[in-house]
């Protein structure tokens, strides 16, 4: 799954990253160590500009809430919950299927956060039966240093007890999709450690490659048909993870420290 993230990159980063047409610098974030759901957080769209004549789409940097709503939704509850949606289900997901169509954005991060557990406990995870418990933090990024593009939907939610002109009247909201953990070595591997991601969490984000960025952001595509071969898993061995501390289990907790890489795992943890 993905529950918390590292986003440290800014907008002129990020936007010379994926090519960013237009970004509002009074939606500016600060680097986020520790991104945990319904906070805000960037997302890459291509979407027309709002009131504008020209109605191709712009490739945007935008700041959404991560924990998605759907359009049709009475309430806003339950959106921490939706903050990751399956690859191999988000076509036919109510929650998801008109974003996954129509809405797909990228979600910009340095890497993502997952703890161990034992083998057991993950088995009894795979079969929804336990709630994992956190262990020991081990932080998974790019082996070569470069942005984690995962795959997201974002959607509008009208709240409907507010007035047209009030500035929290619409929600845009965001989630991340995620897929089966790769099984396959990892590009650098701990000593004493996790020697594939799947030994760290069964799922994992879904990195998209740049070669599939564009047919990813493009809403001209909306055959969901057409699009289920972007939601493939990415090449193995592009992935490394190590320990970090286990301060990052906080969400109070921020800032470039929590991505220190450990020897091993801290005391008392697992691997």
């Amino acid at each position: 799954m993905c529950g918390r993230y590292a986003a440290s990159r800014g907008p002129e980063d990020l936007a010379g990253t994926f090519g960013v047409e237009k970004w509002d610098a009074e939606e500016t974030l600060a680097p986020d160590y520790n991104v945990a759901p319904t906070k805000e957080v960037y997302v890459v769209l291509d979407r027309p500009l709002k009131d504008a004549a020209d109605p191709r789409p712009v490739r945007q940097l935008r700041t959404l809430r991560w924990g998605l709503v759907p359009s049709w939704a009475k309430t806003p509850e339950g959106a921490a919950r939706m903050i990751n949606a399956r690859a191999e289900t988000v076509h036919e997901k109510p929650s998801y299927r008109r974003a996954f169509a129509a809405r797909r954005c990228i979600v910009p991060a340095d890497g993502y956060y997952e703890w161990v557990t034992g083998q057991q406990e993950r088995d009894l995870e795979v079969e929804g039966r336990k709630k994992r418990p956190r262990k020991q933090p081990y932080f998974v990024l790019p082996a070569d240093g470069s942005v984690f593009a995962m795959a997201g939907l974002y959607e509008f939610w009208r709240d409907r007890t507010l007035p047209d002109d009030h500035p929290a009247a619409w929600w845009a909201t965001c989630s991340v999709i995620t897929t089966e953990a790769e099984t396959a070595p990892l590009a650098a591997a701990p000593a004493d450690g996790p020697r594939a991601l799947a030994d760290i969490h069964p799922r994992m984000p879904l990195m998209l490659t740049p070669d599939r960025w564009d047919d990813w952001l493009d809403p001209a595509r909306t055959d969901p048909d057409g699009l289920r071969h972007l939601l493939a898993p990415p090449p193995t061995g592009l992935m490394r993870a190590y320990p970090v501390p286990t301060a990052v289990s906080n969400v109070r907790n921020n800032g470039p420290e929590l991505l220190k890489e450990l020897e091993g795992p801290e005391e008392g943890t697992l691997f």
